[in-house]
C-alpha cells in the first residue's frame, strides 16, 4: 500500500503500477492509495492529458510513456514552460561559447531563442538533432552548426550511435540535455537506450552539464538511466514544479533553477 503520498508521488506510483499490471481499475487504485475515486480520476485525467496513460472502459492502461513518442506529439506539451526554459538557457550564454544541444522539443526551443538573439556571435553548436540543426539555419554563419553524425532515429529526428564518437575530445562550455524523467532514486532517465549513451557522451564533453526539463518530468521514470542526480551541475526548469516534488531533491548538492513560466 502507498498511503499518505502527495499528489506528485502518487501520480508517479500510479504510472509504475499501471506499467507493471498493464491494466488497473479506478477502485483498486483508490484502495491502494487510500484516497477517493474522485481523486484517482483526477490523477488519471492529468496523466492521460499529458500522454502518460490511456483511459479505457473500467480503468487505465499504459501509454507510450516508456516508449519513444514522436517529436510532433510532444511539441505542445508544457509549451509555455519550454519557452521559459529556453529563454533562461540562452541568457546563460555569451559570444564565442561552444554548446551541445541534445535532441528534443525543449532544446529545439533553445535553438529558436539562439536565432532570436543576434547579439550572440561566433557560437558553435554541436547537436545530434536534425530539428535543432534546421532551426538554427537562419543564424548561420553567426552560429556554426556541427552535427555529430550517427544512425537516424526518425521518430525523434535524432542521430545516435555511433555518433558519440563525434564528441571525442570536445570540451564545450555547456551541454543542454533533455530527459524523460527525473527521480531521486532512478536518476535522470530517457525513453530508449540508444539515446542514453549519446546523452552520457554529451555530459562528459561539457564543463557545465545542464538538464533542461519542464515540470512534467519531475518524479517520473523513463526506461534507461543516463546519469545520477549529483552528476549534473544544473537542473533548469520552471516554477510549475511543485514544492513537494522539489523537496525530494533537497539532499542532493545540485542547483535546481525554477524560472517563471508565463
Amino acid at each position: 500500500m502507498d498511503k499518505d503520498l502527495g499528489t506528485e508521488a502518487r501520480r508517479s506510483r500510479i504510472q509504475a503500477l499501471v506499467r507493471a499490471s498493464e491494466f488497473m481499475r479506478v477502485p483498486d487504485l483508490a484502495d491502494h492509495f487510500g484516497v477517493s475515486t474522485v481523486t484517482i480520476r483526477g490523477d488519471l485525467d492529468y496523466l492521460a492529458d499529458h500522454g502518460y496513460v490511456v483511459r479505457v472502459r473500467g480503468g487505465v492502461i499504459p501509454s507510450s510513456l516508456f516508449s519513444e513518442r514522436p517529436f510532433e506529439a510532444r511539441q505542445n506539451v508544457a509549451a509555455e514552460e519550454k519557452q521559459a526554459i529556453a529563454e533562461a538557457a540562452v541568457a546563460m550564454l555569451k559570444s564565442d561559447d561552444t554548446l551541445i544541444l541534445d535532441v528534443g522539443t525543449t532544446t529545439t526551443a533553445i535553438a529558436q531563442q539562439l536565432v532570436a538573439h543576434p547579439e550572440l556571435e561566433n557560437l558553435v553548436v554541436v547537436t545530434n538533432a536534425l530539428t535543432v540543426a534546421l532551426t538554427l539555419r537562419p543564424a548561420i554563419p553567426r552560429v556554426e552548426v556541427m552535427l555529430t553524425g550517427g544512425t537516424l532515429r526518425p521518430r525523434e529526428y535524432a542521430l545516435v550511435e555511433p555518433g558519440s564518437t563525434g564528441l571525442a575530445g570536445l570540451r564545450a562550455h555547456y551541454a543542454f540535455v533533455g530527459c524523460e524523467g527525473i527521480h531521486p532514486e532512478q536518476g535522470v532517465t530517457t525513453a530508449n537506450l540508444p539515446e542514453a549513451s549519446m546523452k552520457q557522451a554529451m555530459l562528459r564533453s561539457a564543463r557545465q552539464r545542464v538538464i533542461v526539463a519542464d515540470s512534467t518530468k519531475f518524479m517520473r521514470e523513463g526506461l534507461a538511466t543516463f546519469c545520477e542526480i549529483d552528476e549534473v551541475d544544473l537542473f533548469l526548469t520552471t516554477d510549475r514544479v511543485s514544492p513537494e516534488a522539489l523537496a525530494q531533491f533537497a539532499d542532493f548538492k545540485v542547483e535546481i533553477r525554477a524560472v517563471a513560466a508565463r
